[in-house]
């Protein structure tokens, strides 16, 4: 079990705290999934105040700011002070966004923004592609945890680049790895946790369920589920039949 930034997890889910039908029901979900990182954005702390603050505070988890929403380097580093600011944390969910459309990470305004925050004392998870020379700026100016997406943000698809994760796997043995945004079903998450990677982690996806309680229970169980399945040494596929039962002592006619 890999740590982050010097924290290990029980609980491979990590969640998000926006777009629940009510507060009560976003800490209901929480408690269900057992999830032990929240990520919390400036904005949505903004707006629902010092009983939103509360209600986090009060679920016991750890707070893992972001700075969602931010188009550049300059405007997601001075996102990242203020939450620091106000979280007292040094942790901060990197988000620089170059795509309107599909909310794809900029690349090069992500690794500016990663330089300037590491040398500050920051502990960066950097949402990212599956892009390994990206990643390799991002673990070079840094950051000792990556977040490569599964697909875009709220799209609920999955994991549309199973290759791309494998490789990223293999390339940094040694990095945790969080699969981040895109994954709109339970067994999304346990194929993430298959390939390798470390956690999951979503918000859509419970939040606008029908019963976000049920689907965050569900989402625990598949991510734990599937770190068990990785660790257990899954069988490798075959181009052909194998039977389950032996031929010896078969009678012959």
């Amino acid at each position: 079990m890999r740590d982050f930034y010097g924290v290990t997890l029980d609980c491979p889910l990590m969640l998000g705290t926006a777009r629940y039908p009510s507060p009560a029901v976003m800490e209901r979900a929480f408690r269900a999934s057992g999830a032990e990182i929240a990520t919390v954005s400036l904005r949505r702390e903004a707006g629902g105040g010092q009983a939103f603050w509360r209600i986090v505070r009060d679920m016991g988890v750890r707070v893992l700011p972001n700075t969602a929403g931010c188009y550049s380097a300059r405007e997601a580093v001075t996102t990242a002070h203020m939450a620091r600011e106000l979280f007292e944390t040094n942790w901060i969910k990197l988000e620089v966004i170059g795509h309107a459309d599909t909310l794809q990470p900029d690349p090069f305004g992500l690794v500016e923004a990663a330089e300037i925050l590491a040398a500050e004392g920051f502990e960066i998870f950097p949402y990212t592609t599956e892009d390994q020379v990206v990643a390799r700026r991002l673990v070079d100016a840094g950051c000792r945890v990556l977040m490569p997406w599964g697909a875009p943000i709220g799209s609920g698809l999955g994991l549309n680049n199973r290759y791309g994760l494998r490789t990223l796997r293999a390339a940094f043995p040694d990095i945790p790895l969080v699969v981040d945004a895109g994954l709109g079903l339970p067994s999304h998450a346990a194929e993430a946790m298959e390939l390798g990677c470390d956690a999951v982690l979503l918000n859509t996806a419970v939040a606008q369920a029908g019963d976000p309680v049920a689907m965050a229970e569900a989402f625990a169980l598949a991510a734990r589920a599937g770190r068990i399945a990785a660790g257990a040494g899954p069988m490798v596929p075959r181009d052909m039949a194998q039977p389950s039962t032996p031929v010896i002592g078969k009678a012959w006619l």
